[in-house]
Formats: structure tokens, sequence, C-alpha cells
């Protein structure tokens, strides 16, 4: 009985910490997304909303292999382990998504950027090159 009921809290803990989290960074990443995407507000919010969808994709996908994973409890204190070692490895592959997205929309948002900065102003004096010597 130890199993179903583990499975149970894995299930329930785990999909309650994605649904948190999705709804965490889709609330708080808009703002990054908008300034990402030049303030174009339908577009940041286009993408946000795919996100969250892949989000939930990749991590109920994962929940649901690994539930199949690791030791089958035969008591109390073997059914906290087992939880505990799920649960910390959801938190995990929770935490590299979030990085990850981070670092490619850091990216993104430095080349979008980049991309609408005006150019240089012209400078207002030259430097004449050294002139190489010729040994005649």
């Amino acid at each position: 009985m130890y199993v179903v009921y583990s499975y149970l809290a894995y299930l329930t803990i785990s999909i309650g910490l994605t649904i948190w989290v999705a709804r965490t960074l889709m609330k708080n990443g808009r703002v990054f997304l908008i300034d990402a995407f030049l303030e174009n507000e339908r577009l940041a919010d286009s993408v946000n909303h795919l996100l969250v969808v892949g989000f939930y994709l990749v991590n109920f996908g994962y929940v649901s292999l690994a539930l199949k994973y690791g030791d089958r409890p035969v008591d109390l204190p073997g059914a906290i382990e087992t939880l505990s070692t799920k649960v910390g490895v959801v938190l995990l592959v929770l935490g590299g998504m979030h990085f990850f997205n981070l670092y490619l929309f850091t990216k993104l948002r430095r080349r979008s950027m980049l991309r609408s900065q005006k150019p240089p102003v012209l400078p207002e004096r030259f430097i004449e090159p050294a002139r190489e010597y010729s040994h005649s």
C-alpha cells in the first residue's frame, strides 16, 4: 500500500510544483519578454504562452515517466525516501529548465537590444595612421 500512497503523493506534489512554477514564470517572465521583443506585447504574450505549454508538456511527461523508476517502497521510511528523491529530481529539472530559458532569452534580449541601438556618433577628429618607412 506504501507504493500507491507514495505514487499519489509524488504526482500531487510534482504536478502542484509544476503548475506553481509555470504560473510564476509566466507572470514574472512577461515583463522580461516584452523588453526582449522591443515592447511588442502581443508577440511577448504569445511566446510566453507557448513557453508555458512546452514547460507543462516536458515536465508532466518527465513526471509521468519517472513514476515507474526507482525503488518500490515497502515501509514508511522507504516511501518517504523514494518520494523525497523523486520530488528532488523534479525540482532539479524545473530549475534546470528555468535557467536554460533565462540563458536563451538573455541572449535573445541582448541581440535585439544591439539591433535597436542607434548608430554611433561620427568622430570629431581622425588620427593619421603612422607611415611606414622603407629602408633604402
